[in-house]
């Protein structure tokens, strides 16, 4: 891809949303050269910029899935020398790609390590990191790579509710003795919206064997169609979209608030946790599940 393949029109910042968008798109129908050759041409008509290297991460991503190691890590080696050189002269939130980079090359070095028997090694990564991003917006993702190494065998961390949509949620002290399905979800997100009839289903099905759901959600700054809203409009539309997608799950218990989805590092919506009778965390999955997958985690705690 040469730099006259993008319309003369477009912005830098849509050119950027392209290049990004394209490598995904080429690794989802699993051609991992056309997504590398096409970052390394973008890269050379417009330099290492912020979406060129989130680009570059995805092609780590690539590698990971192709189960090519060494490559996965070196990918990562590298996108994190441009993120810290991009890093010079603005701060890791100034704009988005930087910290999706970022988190992605931390995210596939642990990966990476897991894989080769060095949990130990990975943890220490993640845990390093969070020390030095503390205060940005990489510390959900990087808590989120950590539980996936760590919090399974765990007691569950407790749930803050401060605020909460409908019924005051029980603490999960209090819901011991009940397998408890807790449901991060977001009012933008499509993959949410697709698990609620799933989870309806099985929370009818098994609330009269012990099954209690905690759906927790959060304010994002932003309402309908993307605008930007107050955190008391905010909430007026979780509200409104509460009632139309999730009201149908029985009786669902949801706080509202950042800390749990920092404490559960719930980057990703949906981020669905099971958690045993004896309060203990036996599944962290980040991302939808099928009513089968989770059909059988439940069946398997109850």
């Amino acid at each position: 891809m040469g730099a006259s393949l993008l319309p003369a029109w477009q912005s830098a910042a849509q050119r950027e949303a392209y290049i990004v968008a394209y490598t995904q798109a080429a690794l989802r129908a699993g051609d991992l050269q056309a997504a590398s050759s096409m970052v390394e041409q973008y890269r050379k008509s417009y330099g290492d910029t912020p979406g060129a290297i989130e680009a570059f991460s995805w092609i780590g991503r690539g590698q990971l899935d192709a189960g090519n190691l060494e490559a996965a890590n070196e990918n990562a080696r590298q996108t994190m020398k441009l993120c810290e050189a991009a890093l010079t002269n603005r701060s890791l939130d100034a704009e988005p790609h930087l910290p999706l980079a970022l988190g992605a090359a931390y995210e596939v070095q642990a990966a990476v390590l897991y894989l080769k028997h060095e949990k130990t090694q990975a943890v220490a990564l993640i845990q390093s990191a969070l020390k030095r991003w503390a205060g940005t917006s990489l510390v959900p993702r990087l808590r989120k790579n950590l539980n996936l190494l760590t919090i399974e065998g765990r007691p569950a961390p407790p749930l803050v509710a401060s605020d909460w949509i409908g019924a005051p949620p029980p603490s999960l002290s209090a819901l011991r003795g009940k397998v408890v399905l807790v449901f991060f979800w977001a009012h933008w997100c499509p993959d949410c919206r697709a698990d609620a009839p799933v989870i309806a289903k099985l929370a009818g099905e098994f609330e009269p064997k012990g099954l209690a759901v905690i759906g927790p959600t959060k304010l994002y700054g932003f309402a309908a169609g993307g605008d930007e809203a107050s955190p008391a409009d905010e909430r007026q539309y979780i509200k409104k979209v509460f009632d139309r997608f999730y009201a149908q799950i029985p009786h669902l218990f949801v706080p509202v608030g950042e800390k749990n989805f920092d404490t559960y590092g719930a980057s990703t919506t949906p981020t669905i946790v099971l958690i045993d009778r004896r309060g203990i965390v036996r599944l962290y999955h980040p991302g939808a599940m099928t009513e089968a997958e989770l059909r059988s985690a439940i069946e398997k705690l109850l």
